[in-house]
């Protein structure tokens, strides 16, 4: 067992600071503060990468909204089976127009100092995602997709952020004014960037808010007890001050960053893991072990070309490129069940009224997005002519995962076999460096990934609007922008069915364009300990949960 003595000095000094406030700077009685001496089993994860921050306004990898996603519970929350269900919020009214929604919260949930989380709470965590100063990644989600008053506005400096469509009638009583109706509302409130974050809090510990025990604050199911200054090591309790202690099971959870697949096993091999994520050769080593299990985590992975890029701003380049590679042998080569991808949306995850997987066959463009190497050779072949160039030398930026390289390799191997006119350097740099270098345009073109944040299309078709931050190659079309506009803030709003068809259409822009090349949709490779039961898996937002779990 851990020793947690250091985190109770700090719970203590947090709840004698920060314990008579609301955030208001309205006094308020102080409620429980977690037992340190909490014991229990602890369940031991590995990571693939470092985390430099848990702020949930600014979080923006699926193992960061893991971690937060321990610590701190929205208005909503996912079900074992993927269904939106309440947390915080134990009363939703909306108004019959579709514009207002009203949360009457718990008021039995208080933060780990002591203070009571409020409507207030929530005013500022939104407030705070969509202010231009705060420089989330993820304020979109406030504007573009959850559609609240004022946001865009605010997210172009044209407003104050205080003038957000969201208030606190009261302590328990919040409220939220749209621009237009939404009907996936509710799956956004289980996103990091709508949890709430406390003002008093946050604004005591300045920039290094959300960097360390000290200057992190939870109220969900565990509490941060360390946090390296190198982002590699991680170790939470369970919070016994949780409205929801009764159904946490666990001690706690520690993890651990290891990159390497080879040392994941020898540590769970050892007893030292309980749960890792492998890949490459460790996968074929392993795939018949009982303890081997291949989960669908939701994620696709493309090649984003850079449309500022004098060579990938020509389409038949582009295109070229998308009926080279056999997804195939990609997969095959990964061995760890990721299935070959065809489409801008992967499948399982998006569902009509109607219960249509939007993606139902996986391969619905295969005149777009195909293996085909004599279509591939005529479109080089008309490249190089628009070009005026015989022969290309060219850069492919990813992530140095083992799972990307293996695939890096093989699109560079595989389309220098086939045009060798092309030679291509593989360019392997850290994670969180890869995205810093594609959010800048510097990059050829890169091996990418997004996970759906929410069950609607959207969540991958919102990326590619001029001006979103995610459209990191910059691609530029009015027709979609407008396209796009008439799903989120136009007149398909209340039309679903409709809507449906115009998102089926944004989607075939993006595959005729070719603004990205589909590679895979990725299976986690796992290992887990046959003692531990009642991981929640999830393809949409966080996808592993260990509330309910057990060792």
């Amino acid at each position: 067992m851990r020793d947690f003595s250091f985190f109770g000095v700090v719970a203590l000094a947090a709840s004698l600071l920060f314990g008579g406030c609301d955030g208001t700077g309205k006094k308020m009685s102080r409620g429980p503060v977690p037992d340190k001496s909490v014991s229990g089993k602890i369940l031991n994860i590995s990571l693939d990468t470092s985390i430099d921050s848990l702020d949930p306004q600014k979080a923006v990898y699926a193992s960061a909204f893991e971690l937060i996603g321990n610590m701190i519970d929205g208005l909503m929350q996912m079900d074992d089976d993927g269904s939106v269900k309440k947390a915080l919020c134990k009363e939703e009214i909306v108004s019959s127009d579709g514009l207002h929604y009203t949360f009457k919260l718990r008021d039995d949930v208080y933060w780990s100092n002591g203070v009571p989380v409020t409507a207030h709470d929530f005013v500022y965590g939104w407030q705070r995602a969509i202010d231009p100063a705060t420089k989330s990644e993820y304020a979109f989600m406030i504007s573009d997709i959850a559609q609240v008053k004022n946001a865009t506005a605010i997210q172009a400096g044209q407003m104050d952020a205080n003038q957000l469509g969201v208030r606190a009638v009261d302590d328990y009583t919040f409220e939220v004014e749209l621009q237009v109706p939404v009907s996936y509302f509710d799956q956004l409130l289980y996103f990091c960037t709508f949890y709430p974050a406390n003002k008093a809090f946050v604004e005591s510990c300045g920039d290094s808010y959300a960097t360390s025990p000290e200057t992190c604050l939870a109220n969900g199911a565990f509490l941060l007890t360390e946090y390296s200054s190198s982002g590699k090591t991680l170790s939470f309790i369970k919070n016994t001050a949780y409205y929801d202690a009764s159904v946490v099971k666990l001690g706690g959870l520690h993890y651990e960053v290891i990159e390497s697949s080879d040392e994941k096993l020898r540590k769970y091999q050892s007893g030292q893991l309980d749960f890792v994520e492998i890949s490459g050769d460790t996968v074929a080593k392993m795939r018949g072990s009982p303890d081997f299990r291949s989960v669908d985590s939701g994620f696709l992975y493309y090649v984003t070309f850079n449309f500022d890029d004098k060579n990938f701003a020509n389409r038949n380049l582009r295109r070229a490129f998308t009926f080279a590679v056999d997804r195939e042998i990609i997969a095959d080569e990964l061995a760890d069940g990721s299935a070959p991808a065809y489409a801008a949306i992967p499948r399982g995850f998006a569902f009509s009224r109607s219960g249509q997987d939007f993606t139902a066959s996986g391969i619905e463009f295969p005149e777009h997005c195909s293996y085909n190497p004599e279509l591939a050779r005529r479109h080089f072949d008309e490249a190089k002519r628009e070009l005026g160039v015989s022969s290309l030398n060219l850069t492919l930026l990813t992530a140095d995962g083992e799972a990307q390289v293996i695939a890096a390799n093989s699109i560079k191997r595989q389309i220098e076999s086939l045009f060798p006119e092309v030679s291509i350097s593989i360019d392997k740099v850290p994670k969180s460096q890869r995205r810093k270098l594609m959010s800048a345009g510097k990059f050829e073109f890169g091996l990418n990934n997004w996970g759906p944040d929410y069950a609607d299309p959207m969540t991958y078709l919102a990326m590619w609007v001029t001006g979103n931050d995610n459209n990191q190659g910059n691609y530029f079309n009015p027709k979609y922008n407008a396209l796009i506009s008439s799903c989120t803030d136009g007149d398909l709003c209340t039309k679903p069915d409709e809507r449906w068809k115009a998102l089926k259409q944004a989607e075939l822009m993006v595959m005729d364009d070719a603004v990205i090349m589909p590679i895979y949709q990725k299976c986690n490779a796992d290992l887990i300990n046959p003692s531990v039961r009642n991981i929640a898996f999830h393809a949409v937002a966080i996808n592993r949960i260990y509330k309910k779990t057990t060792k």
